[in-house]
Order: C-alpha cells, then sequence, then structure tokens
C-alpha cells in the first residue's frame, strides 16, 4: 500500500508553516525517538523501565503526531518503540505468571538448581 498523497496546492503567502510541504515531515518527534531507544535498550540494558518508557513515549508520540497533522514525523518510529517494548512487558508478565504457577502447582523453583 502507497503512503497517502497531499494534493498539490501552493503554500500560504506567510506565517509560521510558509515554507511547509505537506506530506514532508518539518521534523521528528524526539518522542518518537526516546520511544525508539528506550524499546531498543529494554531488551539489553532497562528490562522493565525501558519497557514501560517505551510504550509510555509510543503513544504519547504517535499522540502528538497525529494531533499535527503532518507537521511532525516519527509515527514509524513511535509504533517500532511501542510494539517494542510492548513485547517486552507481555514476555516478563508470562514469565512471572508462569513462576506463580509453578510455586502454587507446588513444584517450587527446584527445577532451576538441577
Amino acid at each position: 500500500m502507497d503512503a497517502p498523497q497531499w494534493p498539490e496546492s501552493s503554500p500560504p503567502p506567510g506565517g509560521p508553516l510558509a515554507g511547509f510541504q505537506p506530506g514532508n515531515p518539518a521534523r521528528e518527534s524526539g518522542l518518537a525517538v526516546a520511544s525508539l531507544a528506550s524499546g531498543i535498550l529494554c531488551w539489553f540494558l532497562l528490562p522493565v523501565v525501558g519497557a514501560v518508557v517505551a510504550v509510555v513515549t509510543g503513544v504519547l508520540a504517535r499522540r502528538d503526531i497525529r494531533a499535527s497533522q503532518g507537521a511532525v514525523g516519527g509515527w514509524t518510529l513511535a509504533t517500532a518503540g511501542l510494539w517494542l517494548g510492548g513485547i517486552h512487558l507481555a514476555l516478563v508478565a508470562l514469565a512471572i505468571l508462569t513462576v506463580v504457577a509453578l510455586l502454587i502447582a507446588g513444584v517450587g523453583l527446584a527445577f532451576l538448581w538441577h
């Protein structure tokens, strides 16, 4: 699927967005970059904290990008960070639930030391 195309139109004669060309974001969202960076770091250095930061900043960045109506870019960066953090949090939750289920079932944690 191709990216949406903006209609051809001439820019307004003045104002804060006089040099803005539709379809070309003026800048990348700092929150989107932070989301991707913390989404990557959560797999290596900051396990849970990085994942939470990735999800929160990803959601905030996508909201800001949508509200800017094309003036701010970084949708893909925010989405990737959001997915990386979300998958990491889901795997951590699954691991915790597995350990709790083993403890409740009476298996204990002896399997870790054999």
